[in-house]
């Protein structure tokens, strides 16, 4: 049994379609819930990745059959010291030294780019939820890794939305928001409300629980959200966008994200939520994230399931998205590995 790697990039077509079947096979076997793993959103990786991203991949073969991927991101416009690691490996040749290997050549490519710490997910069953395998976790206890963040994988199912009471809560919650208002758009964001998108975006690192995790807050500007808009078109991904915006100062105060991929009309991701801590205590958060569901769902009928990922201790966004629908279906770790 002999175990190759190889480093690819984008210029490589076969090894970027042999990670790609890797990753539908393996996405088929551990997340079956999940929709397609998309090729166009796995190609636009190679060709308009976000700014501020540099990747590296490598393929492993045993014995000279596609075997596992792994892809390195290093962050280039902040947390220098970081990186992120997707590892995975094809279901039908696991357990025979394949992601050892991947690793070993990550740490070595990860030391060369002068990275301190690198930081990975992985999943597992909840009491009473599907199975899932322990697998990754296991894999990233057995590396020396460290469980720093735990966070739950919470899925709306469109058809149990309560709407009678969906609608009661909103009514209870308008009274608190005068002054405010929603203002909503698909796609890119407006030239007028870009600037406080990246403001809100740069928060996300200060004001959402990050646990262990040894990561600083990202420097958004307007060119980053153009960077990142760019990003997402090539990955196919239709974005609902809604924000509230304080009639008094003119700004975006609060904004929500939904988007569906490119391979399933049937599913949708509950994005970023943020809500400057000024304008808090308005229920901003719980109307912003009602209204766009409403938005989405006028303009994206086929739309089944909506998944989202929270920090276990995120309690306020927890009961917020329990208060719409939301309810737990696995539980991530993000595990952190000081090289």
């Amino acid at each position: 049994m002999s175990i190759t790697i190889a480093s690819f990039d984008g210029a490589d077509r076969v090894a970027v379609d042999e990670a790609y079947g890797v990753g539908v096979a393996a996405t088929e076997v551990d997340l079956p819930d999940f929709p397609p793993f998309c090729r166009r959103r796995f190609d636009a990786q190679f060709h308009t990745p976000p700014p501020g991203t540099r990747s590296l991949w490598a393929l492993a073969r045993l014995d000279g059959v596609p075997a596992g991927y792994l892809q390195l991101d290093l962050p280039q416009l902040d947390n220098p010291d970081n990186a992120t690691a997707e590892l995975t490996v094809h279901p039908e040749l696991r357990r025979r030294g394949v992601g050892r290997a991947l690793h070993e050549y990550g740490v070595r490519l990860l030391r060369e780019h002068g990275r301190k710490r690198v930081i990975g997910m992985a999943v597992s069953a909840l009491p009473g939820g599907p199975a899932r395998s322990a697998a990754g976790g296991a894999f990233a206890a057995s590396i020396g890794a460290r469980s720093a963040l735990a966070e739950v994988r919470r899925r709306l199912h469109i058809a149990d939305i309560d709407r009678l009471a969906l609608r009661a809560a909103l009514a209870e919650a308008q009274p608190r928001a005068e002054g405010y208002r929603s203002v909503c758009w698909q796609g890119n964001t407006p030239q007028e409300y870009v600037a406080d998108v990246a403001y809100l975006d740069g928060r996300l690192m200060m004001d959402a629980p990050m646990g262990d995790v040894q990561w600083e807050p990202e420097q958004v500007d307007a060119e980053r959200i153009r960077g990142n808009e760019r990003a997402l078109d090539a990955k196919g991904r239709r974005r609902y966008h809604l924000g509230m915006l304080h009639e008094e100062s003119g700004r975006l105060v609060a904004w929500t994200l939904l988007d569906v991929g490119a391979s399933a009309d049937w599913h949708a991701y509950q994005q970023i939520t943020l809500v400057d801590p000024a304008h808090r205590g308005h229920r901003l958060g719980l109307i912003a994230k009602a209204e766009n569901l409403h938005h989405l769902l006028t303009h994206e009928p086929a739309v089944r399931v909506i998944d989202t990922w929270n920090a276990a201790s995120n309690s306020y966004m927890v009961a917020i998205n329990e208060q719409l629908g939301f309810r737990p279906v696995d539980a991530w770790t993000d595990w952190q590995l000081t090289l």
